[in-house]
């Protein structure tokens, strides 16, 4: 997962949450802008990082982008979409 958030905002948030993975701090937006989740157009204190699923495949790229997340099933989507892709699961 990247945030724009700090990376103590993303500590407290990986507590508060109980988040077991990874997250990337990108709080100057340079990583979210190259990967086009930042409407450069936005004035800087609205720019906000789209919530978007990039899946990478074993070769490091984009093998599909989810657009239209939804934080309440996100979870269960993401699987769902890791099998539609064909990913061996373990």
């Amino acid at each position: 997962m990247i945030s724009v958030d700090t990376l103590a905002d993303n500590k407290a948030f990986a507590e508060k949450e109980h988040a077991d993975f990874p997250m990337l701090a990108d709080p100057d937006k340079k990583i979210a802008t190259a990967y086009g989740v930042i409407n450069p157009e936005a004035p800087p204190d609205r720019q906000f990082a789209r919530r978007w699923t990039f899946y990478i495949d074993p070769s490091s790229k984009i093998a599909d982008i989810d657009k239209t997340v939804k934080p309440a099933t996100s979870g269960q989507d993401i699987v769902t979409h890791l099998e539609t892709l064909k990913v061996p699961t373990k």
